[in-house]
């Protein structure tokens, strides 16, 4: 009922998410090209679809190929609006969770903006990346892309295929048909042409002592989740077989210290996203969960060709005389 009443707002934002974009590749819209390949890993819909864990893998396979990659983001969660360059050691309340994690799992260069050309500019200054990566960023037309990567969670679909507020996209599902890959997390979904997995690592301990005995299935614990889809990581938990009192909070939570005083002596898990803003707030029995997103053979070859296929975009519309 409450979709049906939101639909008029949902055909306004539809309408003028298809105006966007019709802008763009018209060239209406002031488009910034780097002087490097660009291919932006984004999604048509709110609420967490993997992006990230996906984006690392993909720094991570460019590597393997050859290439020097970097990443590109808004640096949602931080109050630093950049250009900024993002270290490993980076405060998250700065320039945002999913930043400071992707700089320490692929150690490669990072930068954060609200103006993501620039965040690309001051990624391509110091001279040691030839491949851009944007985690988010379908919808930000002022940077140019040779590559179109859309992400889409199997379980929840494209929901009941409205735009915001009566729905979950941010665009129009038709939107896919112009993207180079669309990847479904978690198993197969009617548009998408590859998929991945996303699979648990061992836990880990929030203060880096090894020596403390790991949580073992069976056990009760505290779960906390602060992401887009704090279900799919409870889920997680349980597939592992331990008993999950569930603690979901918004994608992005500014974490304090209240968020632990209810929690007993019973172990604490969260995400790796979570953890890395929970280092001076977490008890002492704090865990977390690392993740790795694990493509298919057939979908690993596909975007293996089109990390080659963003590189010879970039050299034609490079050539000079030649526009973009």
């Amino acid at each position: 009922m409450v979709a049906k009443l939101l639909s008029p707002l949902g055909h306004g934002v539809a309408m003028l998410a298809r105006w966007r974009y019709q802008r763009a590749i018209a060239g209406r819209t002031a488009i910034v090209w780097p002087a490097a390949p660009v291919i932006v890993v984004g999604n048509i819909s709110v609420g967490g679809t993997g992006k990230t864990p996906l984006t690392i893998w993909l720094v991570e396979r460019a590597r393997a190929l050859g290439y020097h990659p970097g990443v590109v983001l808004r640096g949602y969660g931080g109050r630093d609006n950049g250009p900024t360059a993002v270290a490993a050691d980076s405060r998250p309340g700065q320039v945002g969770d999913e930043a400071v994690l992707i700089a320490r799992r692929t150690r490669a260069p990072v930068w954060v903006g609200k103006d993501r050309p620039a965040a690309a500019e001051g990624l391509l200054g110091d001279g040691r990346v030839n491949m851009i990566f944007s985690d988010d960023g379908l919808q930000h037309y002022r940077l140019g892309r040779d590559v179109e990567l859309a992400v889409v969670d199997a379980r929840r679909g494209y929901g009941n295929q409205r735009c915001l507020p009566a729905g979950p996209l941010r665009e129009p599902v038709e939107r896919l048909a112009t993207v180079d890959l669309v990847l479904a997390n978690g198993g197969g979904l009617d548009g998408a042409t590859g998929r991945f997995d996303i699979k648990p690592a061992r836990l880990l301990p929030l203060d880096g002592d090894d020596d403390r005995p790991v949580p073992r299935p069976g056990q009760t614990v505290d779960a906390l989740a602060g992401i887009g889809d704090p279900a799919r990581f409870f889920g997680q938990l349980e597939a592992l077989g331990f008993v999950v009192r569930r603690h979901p909070l918004p994608d992005h939570h500014d974490f304090s210290a209240a968020d632990f005083q209810s929690m007993g002596d019973d172990p604490v898990i969260m995400t790796e996203k979570d953890a890395v803003k929970c280092q001076d707030l977490a008890p002492a029995n704090a865990w977390y969960l690392p993740v790795a997103a694990e493509p298919d053979a057939a979908t690993t070859a596909h975007c293996d060709a089109l990390l080659h296929e963003a590189v010879r975009r970039f050299e034609q519309r490079s050539r000079p005389g030649r526009a973009p």
